[in-house]
């Protein structure tokens, strides 16, 4: 291949064809993100409906409904932390200068 070869137009074309997976990826950090809440508020609303059961009087165990709110609150803890973590990277990224 000779240098002549590689010309700015088919230099900035493999770049064109690369740009739509870079958006993919961010989308994909999204879509994780997006389904870690709704995984968060199924457990939560799973933990208060099994609590309203409970006292209300249905056939639920108490172990049931301990476990449920565990588990809700587990799984938002694990929300904050990586909400938290995300923001310190967000503010290390801020301070490197370009």
């Amino acid at each position: 291949m000779k240098i002549g070869d590689l010309t700015s137009t088919s230099v900035g074309a493999q770049f064109k064809i690369l740009q739509p997976e870079v958006e993919t990826g961010n989308d994909k950090f999204k879509d994780v993100l997006t389904e870690l809440i709704d995984n968060v508020k199924e457990s939560q609303n799973e933990a208060a409906d099994l609590t309203k059961k409970y006292v209300l009087g249905e056939d639920v165990e108490v172990h049931e409904v301990m476990i449920a709110g565990e588990k809700a609150k587990t799984s938002f803890q694990l929300l904050m932390e990586i909400r938290n973590k995300t923001v310190d990277m967000y503010k290390e990224l801020t301070k490197i200068s370009v």
